[in-house]
């Protein structure tokens, strides 16, 4: 039988990527396979400590943050988030998607809580790239692969307010922003900048202690490198680890920005399967933990999202299988896949936590080669 090892060593012989920590556990059974070197030079080997940029991996984790302001009663799902957020008080919307963006007329109605949650509030990014709309979103908020380039929490607001949403609240899954506005409400409905809030929430009761939004010096030698494939597959360096993330962002991404190690996914995700409790202690309740890993899409917001999800659902802040598209897919298996190459899944049915961190971007959305030849692997036998 093949072994985890053997699946992630496969990508690293053939270049695809420097090296990988994936890890699968059932239970308090644990495999953990480390192969490969933190950069192409080999200058050091992969460990099952590394510290990994998370990219869109981030989203769940920011999520579980805001559900326990949500159990405090501090927000509520149907809360309008204009009291927080007065900049998204009189959203505007283009007229039709293909719109310019000056070709724009008041939303119907407010933004609430549960419309970011579910990222159904109308800002973000739909199969079309190309849209009008959609290019401010690049262009004057940037994005979570260059945290240094974007603005303080209070700016990003006040340029958003300045670009109509391309969709009225509630009607269609748009992916990304929904979740960097997520985490200025968060901020601001705690009192707190989001990296104090989410380490004292979630990080510190957890035993999370290598997930930040920055990486001290005193664990630079633990960061990994990430690079991109060029058109003729060789790998180049996109950010090294004294780069980007060696100091902290103005703007800490809840869509994006955040470190961590395969362990402390694998404590975030342990969490989750056990509703919300660690060692008797509550960190979400388990109502907040079943919304998030529960399908909240219509079928037709599930069918124009395809480029993204696959035939599956969003939760909130995670995509949650519903068909059997392919092999890996079980119906409740709840996680999300990062642009740096990363990917972090729970499976419910069978109380199985799956996370994979390699240094290498995923060329789009849908995962490559080695993430699904991981996530078979994952759903074990026959899949």
């Amino acid at each position: 039988m093949t072994s985890l090892h053997e699946v992630l060593k496969a990508h690293v012989d053939d270049g695809s990527m420097p090296g990988a920590v994936g890890l699968v556990a059932h239970g308090d059974r644990v495999e953990a396979a480390v192969v490969g070197s933190v950069d192409t030079e080999g200058t050091a080997p992969m460990a099952r400590d590394t510290i990994f940029r998370l990219a869109s991996v981030t989203k769940p984790i920011a999520t579980a943050a805001a559900m326990t302001l949500i159990d405090d009663g501090t927000i509520a799902l149907e809360d309008l988030v204009a009291p927080w957020l007065p900049e998204l008080a009189d959203p505007t919307v283009v007229r039709v998607p293909e719109a310019a963006v000056d070709d724009a007329v008041p939303a119907d109605r407010g933004i609430t809580v549960e419309d970011l949650l579910s990222f159904r509030a109308g800002y973000g990014f739909p199969s079309d790239f190309s849209l009008p709309a959609v290019q401010p979103l690049f262009s004057e908020l940037k994005g979570p692969l260059m945290p240094q380039a974007v603005p303080a929490p209070d700016e990003w607001m006040a340029r958003l307010a300045g670009i109509p949403m391309l969709r009225q609240p509630g009607e269609a899954w748009l992916y990304n922003t929904c979740s960097d506005i997520l985490g200025v409400l968060i901020a601001r409905a705690s009192g707190q900048p989001l990296p104090e809030f989410l380490a004292e929430r979630l990080f510190e009761p957890l035993g999370m202690t290598d997930t930040a939004f920055s990486v001290p010096a005193r664990k630079l030698g633990r960061f990994t490198s990430s690079y991109r494939a060029g058109a003729d597959g060789a790998l180049a360096v996109v950010d090294a680890p004294d780069g980007e993330w060696s100091s902290p962002p103005a703007f800490p991404s809840a869509a994006g920005g955040l470190v961590s190690t395969a362990d402390d996914l694998l404590t975030f995700g342990r969490m989750l399967l056990a509703g919300g409790t660690v060692d008797g202690r509550e960190t979400l309740s388990a109502d907040s933990v079943r919304r998030m890993t529960t399908d909240h899409l219509t079928r037709a917001q599930r069918e124009a999202s395809g480029l993204f999800l696959e035939g599956q659902g969003w939760g909130y802040g995670g995509a949650v299988d519903v068909a059997a598209v392919e092999s890996w897919n079980e119906p409740g298996r709840y996680g999300w896949v990062g642009g740096t190459g990363t990917s972090w899944h729970i499976t419910p049915s069978t109380g199985t936590v799956a996370v994979l961190l390699t240094q290498r971007e995923m060329p789009g959305p849908s995962g490559p080669d080695s993430m699904r030849a991981f996530w078979r692997y994952a759903a074990g036998p026959g899949s």
